[in-house]
């Protein structure tokens, strides 16, 4: 069967029918943990905007392109459902967090939840957080190949320990870097070739299960204290909130703090890790953000925060090259359509977002690092409404936006006030994709002190 068309026009439609892919069970795996979005744009170029591949041993339909993506993400039908989607990837290990919750239950939870990120909690976390990155980056020791991945991702989950939690008073010796090992088996999971909740060694599956429990454990033990002596951190937010509503037990407080604080501190350490690598390539950006962060100083309001327009630039521009969730999950809970082609129900669907990050249709060179297409003059974001989508769209729009990029913009004012750092040109990073991407060597950059003169 052909397809009319080349799917580069604007007035490309797709064929009646999807086109299925003849790669053996796990070859749609390999060629995807290899190189994504290589994939996504040889399957678009190939087969269109909605096609069938198989991953990870099942049928998926895949969606690419904001025409498509915008479809699913909108839902307007209710013909797709996260929870049985993300839950053929995570479920056991991220169950009934508010990602895998759909429809009326969501709506109910996301209520209960946006508590924790008004704006008056989100001013507090920002003084909460402010000396604390201030204290764990200027500790840094400078290297000529220091790996920045590793640094980022032990200091946002401590941070994310102290907002989300008030601290780990309770945390027995070693614990908090097992809870840090845990949350990353329970995320790698995700492209586990043998999919068994046995905890079978040697498997990611089976490490996964385990750290699932770990992390269970861990956060029963601190609850009865969260109760008894509430801060103003969200473990004592959501336990607030179940006393006086009923309507989150004490399994569904753990469900809801294992989901967010992975979503805090995974995300936050992949979208920092980008920026540092995109700054250390590009030193005019680089000094751009310092001069703005010089001005405030170590403890930045949230509102002072907000005035970094440069930082923000940069953060969304990292988040369209590099987004940390470059495809969400979904099945089809009804027999439905999208753009001509039928789905059936029970169909998993990938939303591969990160395409539509990189197609020249909606951006100019969309392979350079050019910050200025947010500007108000350009707003190439703006081209299509699902053109730039790190967040994701519709009711499931990531609920911790906000506090993701005050906690970004913090740790990354601080680096800027203390070091500065560079990255070869003609480096790039080997990265894993065997769950959220991230670098596999670490990424290495040369961090050096900033003068004091610099430093003011």
């Amino acid at each position: 069967m052909s397809i009319d068309g080349d799917p580069r026009d604007p007035v490309y439609r797709p064929g009646p029918a999807p086109l299925r892919s003849h790669l053996p069970i796990l070859g749609g795996t390999l060629e995807y943990v290899d190189n994504p979005l290589a994939t996504m744009t040889r399957r678009y170029r190939d087969h269109g905007p909605v096609s069938e591949l198989s991953f990870l041993g099942a049928t998926w339909t895949a969606l690419l392109g904001p025409d498509a993506c915008q479809i699913a993400l909108q839902n307007a039908d209710k013909a797709f459902a996260n929870g049985p989607g993300w839950g053929y990837l995570v479920g056991p290990f991220f169950d009934r967090g508010l990602m895998l919750l759909d429809f009326a239950e969501h709506h109910h939870y996301r209520h209960l939840m946006q508590e924790a990120f008004t704006r008056p909690r989100l001013e507090g976390y920002a003084r909460t957080l402010a000396p604390l990155v201030e204290s764990g980056i200027s500790g840094w020791t400078p290297d000529s190949a220091f790996e920045i991945y590793p640094a980022l991702k032990s200091h946002t989950l401590d941070l994310a320990t102290e907002v989300f939690m008030g601290g780990a008073e309770y945390a027995r010796p070693g614990e908090i870097e097992r809870v840090n090992t845990a949350f990353v088996d329970c995320v790698q999971a995700a492209n586990g070739y043998i999919r068994s909740t046995a905890p079978l060694p040697f498997t990611k599956w089976g490490r996964a299960t385990r750290g699932r429990r770990l992390l269970e454990e861990f956060l029963r033990r601190h609850l009865p204290a969260r109760r008894a002596n509430p801060g103003e951190d969200l473990f004592s937010a959501l336990c607030q909130v179940a006393d006086a509503s009923g309507g989150i037990d004490d399994d569904d407080i753990i469900n809801q703090m294992i989901f967010l604080l992975m979503a805090a501190h995974d995300t936050t350490t992949s979208t920092v890790t980008s920026m540092v690598y995109e700054l250390g390539r590009d030193r005019e950006w680089q000094e751009r953000c310092r001069r703005q962060c010089l001005e405030l100083g170590p403890s930045p309001t949230l509102a002072e925060l907000e005035g970094l327009t440069d930082l923000d630039l940069v953060m969304k521009e990292a988040l369209r090259l590099h987004p940390p969730v470059p495809v969400l999950a979904r099945r089809a809970v009804k027999d439905t359509e999208v753009l001509g082609v039928k789905i059936p129900a029970g169909r998993l669907v990938s939303v591969m977002l990160l395409m539509s990050h990189h197609m020249p249709e909606y951006w100019t060179d969309p392979e350079l690092f050019d910050p200025e297409r947010f500007t108000e003059g350009r707003r190439e974001d703006k081209s299509h409404r699902y053109a730039w989508e790190p967040f994701g769209g519709g009711v499931h729009k990531c609920l911790g936006m906000i506090f993701a990029n005050l906690e970004s913009k913090l740790v990354l004012s601080a680096l800027l006030r203390h070091f500065e750092w560079s990255v070869p040109l003609d480096y790039t990073p080997p990265m894993k994709n065997d769950s959220l991407p991230f670098p596999g060597d670490g990424l290495p950059v040369e961090l050096r002190p900033l003068s004091p003169v610099r430093a003011g």
